[in-house]
């Protein structure tokens, strides 16, 4: 059989747009609380559900009302650093942001900026002294100083078994008085996901 460069010019041009259409993508939007495990891995549902519990776990820890009790004031709260000791890549920065919503949103501590951020705030300030009217400057000197800092872990166990695995994650955080070192509030958050893949190849 033989082909006019015409047609077999046709018929490759075929072949490639019906490869590529079995490739193409499709895209469905989603709304932002829909829970949807695909991987089995750390997500968004994680993080949020396992912030907002440890957060109120915290809040209502005995460490509070004592302090309150001896103080008569809201206690001052900056979160350090969260290790992530997972064999996972997980973005720590998006469970930090979790936890920093759950406490502001609490109402019941006061809630200082992360060191990181405070050097941006304080170059703004350096900045006002230069350029700033006098009366809207905002003088140094003035921060608030943090009475507890809040740090963790997360930690991660694989079991697998052929195709099927179980994924288990501990999340461990630590509240610690800056003026004595001592750790008034310790809490703990487990997740275990049973991944059941299928055995079919295609």
């Amino acid at each position: 059989m033989h082909f006019r460069p015409s047609s077999l010019a046709g018929l490759l041009t075929a072949i490639v747009v019906l490869g590529l259409g079995g490739c193409a993508t499709e895209v469905t939007r989603i709304e932002t609380d829909e829970v949807r495990d695909l991987s089995g891995a750390w997500n968004d549902t994680d993080s949020q559900l396992v912030s907002q519990e440890m957060i109120n776990q915290m809040l209502d820890g005995r460490w509070l009302p004592e302090y309150q009790a001896r103080t008569g004031t809201k206690p001052t709260v900056i979160v350090g650093e969260v290790r992530n000791l997972s064999h996972e890549h997980i973005n720590v920065n998006t469970f930090i942001a979790d936890i920093e919503r759950a406490v502001i949103n609490s109402g019941r501590v006061t809630f200082v900026a992360s060191s990181t951020e405070r050097l941006g705030v304080r170059d703004e300030r350096k900045d006002q002294d230069v350029h700033a009217r006098e009366d809207t400057r905002k003088p140094m000197g003035q921060e608030i100083g943090a009475d507890f800092m809040l740090g963790g872990t997360m930690s991660t166990i694989i079991d697998r078994a052929g195709a099927d695995q179980v994924r288990y994650y501990q999340i461990d955080l630590t509240l610690i008085s800056l003026a004595d070192n001592t750790k008034v509030w310790v809490g703990q958050k487990k997740i275990k996901k049973f991944v059941e893949r299928s055995q079919l190849r295609y």
